[in-house]
């Protein structure tokens, strides 16, 4: 039995097809030793890679379950956020997390809504602004650089950044309230290496990681890098060893796995679930 087993709410969606959000984050949780539970935002039939797919939208579903929870007194040690549906499935989550709120509560936002300079199809100025309504009630936040250019309103569709536009970024992020903030695929100007920024609240420091990119695309990376992140945060690491780590599992998780010829459906995680043990 591990003693440091935490109960971990994943607020993300669920896909029927594909690796990726709640079925990315749930091996790698549940595999570092925690209690894993799940609120999904939308059911997608496969990952949106493939071009077609169908979504249905569980903000019901999500009011009535979150109602019955808290009839039952269920609590819960850390609660991470991914994807969401709409507007209305913000204000839900802020006022649950509120419920929430005692000592030590870990909160993580992954505001998904864009890559590679754009934002995803069906994501509105509307989906950005109430995501940033979302940010200030969290400890971490992860957004991709892209998305962090959007939230900010900075640098939008920049394809690399120089040390003070990414502090500049960085700060940005902040402003809306979460206590610390990492940015991941990024690439630094000065030296064209890929970085993740970021800056620890509790040392009260900047940091800049460079990282091996390999160029093959899989979806739901960086649903595994949170989940990841999240583990090691939760055996109490800081911020910036856990990020190195969490960095060098997905790299080791690429590379395993970058010669699979059906990417879109992205890394069989249960496949390569020891390499979390390293």
């Amino acid at each position: 039995m591990n003693n440091n087993s935490k109960n971990v709410l994943i607020i993300n969606d669920m896909p029927g097809y594909g690796k990726v959000a709640l079925a990315a984050m749930l091996p790698v949780l549940s595999h570092m030793g925690h209690s894993v539970y799940n609120l999904p935002t939308a059911l997608v039939s496969n990952t949106l890679d493939y071009g077609k797919f169908t979504i249905l939208d569980t903000t019901e579903y999500m009011k009535g379950a979150i109602e019955v929870w808290k009839q039952l007194g269920f609590q819960f040690d850390c609660i991470t956020t991914g994807f969401l549906a709409g507007a209305e499935q913000v204000d839900i989550i802020r006022q649950f997390i509120d419920s929430q709120k005692k000592e030590g509560l870990l909160v993580m936002t992954d505001p998904i809504m864009g890559d590679d300079g754009a934002l995803y199809n069906g994501v509105t100025p509307e989906t950005v602004d109430n995501m940033r309504r979302l940010l200030g009630v969290a400890d971490v936040i992860v957004p991709n650089v892209t998305e962090a250019q959007f939230l900010t309103g900075l640098y939008e569709g920049a394809p690399s950044l120089s040390a003070e536009q990414a502090r500049q970024v960085v700060d940005g992020l902040r402003a809306f309230g979460p206590r610390s903030v990492i940015v991941t695929s990024g690439v630094a100007a000065e030296s064209g290496e890929h970085v993740v920024w970021g800056y620890d609240h509790a040392q009260d420091e900047y940091f800049t990681i460079p990282y091996r990119f390999i160029r093959v695309h899989f979806p739901g990376t960086g649903d595994m890098f949170s989940a990841v992140l999240l583990g090691e945060l939760l055996k109490g690491k800081q911020l910036r060893p856990a990020v190195k780590r969490a960095m060098d599992v997905l790299e080791k998780l690429i590379f395993l796995e970058q010669d699979e010829l059906e990417k879109n459906k992205g890394i069989r995680i249960e496949k390569y679930l020891d390499v979390l043990n390293d």
